[in-house]
C-alpha cells in the first residue's frame, strides 16, 4: 500500500512542476473575471451550450421511449446518433460563440485548486 501512496504523491508533484499548472499556482488564479458583466456573443454561447445538452440525452431518451411505444426501433437507431451529434455540433456552436476565455479562466483556477488541494494531503505523513 505504500508503494501505491508513493508513486501517486510521486505523480501529483510531477503534475505540479507543470508549466501551465505552476502558472495558474504562482499566479493565484481565481474567477474574479466573472464579475464582470458578458458581452451578448457570450450569453448567447451559453445559451448554446445549455441547449445542446437539452438536445442531448434527454432528446435520445424520449426517442428511446417513443420507438419502444410505437414499436419503431429504428426511430431510436437513426434518430438516436443523428440527435446526439446535433447536440455536440449546437455545444461547439456555443464554445465557438461564447469563446474560450471563461473556460480557459475556469480551467486556470480548477487546476490551481486541485494541485494544491492534492499538494496538502501528498504532503501529510501517513
Amino acid at each position: 500500500m505504500k508503494k501505491i501512496t508513493d508513486l501517486i504523491r510521486n505523480g501529483i508533484v510531477k503534475i505540479s512542476k507543470i508549466e501551465f499548472v505552476r502558472n495558474s499556482i504562482d499566479e493565484h488564479a481565481d474567477l474574479s473575471a466573472f464579475k464582470e458583466k458578458p458581452s451578448l456573443l457570450v450569453i448567447a454561447g451559453v445559451t448554446a451550450i445549455g441547449v445542446s445538452f437539452l438536445i442531448g440525452w434527454p432528446a435520445v431518451a424520449a426517442l428511446g421511449a417513443l420507438s419502444i411505444h410505437l414499436h419503431k426501433p429504428m426511430i431510436v437507431v437513426i434518430g438516436g446518433p443523428l440527435t446526439y451529434g446535433l447536440s455536440h455540433l449546437v455545444f461547439m456552436f456555443g464554445m465557438y460563440l461564447s469563446g474560450g476565455t471563461y473556460t480557459l479562466i475556469f480551467c486556470r483556477w480548477l487546476t490551481r485548486i486541485c494541485v494544491e488541494n492534492l499538494l496538502v494531503w501528498s504532503s501529510r505523513e501517513t
